[in-house]
């Protein structure tokens, strides 16, 4: 299963720069992931256009404030079943710009996840993920990394 992560705006931030690389880095090993950042249209349905046509044939991960809530385990378990069922192919995870995401977005959502209760940076909402999907990763393959 590939990965596409489709997010509003670069990371400004050095710190969380260092830490997507790092990640995308060690992820590299386990599942193809592709980071694609699109200019900030100026509102919310401008962004959801871009989010939506960037993310076409991909099941849709839409993170925001509104969505489930998972533990880690739940993600392994979430990630597996569409793993091993073989009817998906890519995934895009969808992050939204300052303002989130619309109710048209929150519905295109195959699954709309809540990475915490607290609201993140999308450049930290990016490095949350990413580190989730290494774990994840690392859960599925019986690795040391998750204890």
């Amino acid at each position: 299963m590939k990965w596409k992560v489709v997010v509003i705006g670069k990371p400004a931030l050095a710190y969380a720069r260092a830490g997507i690389a790092d990640y995308l880095s060690r992820l590299k090993h386990y599942t193809p992931v592709e980071i694609q950042y699109l200019k900030d249209a100026g509102s919310v349905a401008g962004n959801t256009e871009r989010l939506l046509a960037a993310s076409e044939g991909c099941l849709r991960v839409v993170l925001d404030e509104r969505g489930k809530s998972l533990t880690t385990a739940g993600l392994v378990d979430w990630v597996s079943s569409r793993a091993m069922d073989g009817t998906v192919k890519q995934v895009a995870v969808l992050i939204g710009g300052a303002d989130g995401h619309n109710k048209q977005m929150r519905e295109q959502a195959g699954l709309l996840l809540n990475l915490s209760t607290l609201t993140l940076q999308h450049e930290l909402a990016l490095l949350v993920f990413l580190e989730q999907l290494y774990r994840v990763h690392t859960v599925m393959r019986g690795e040391p990394y998750h204890r």
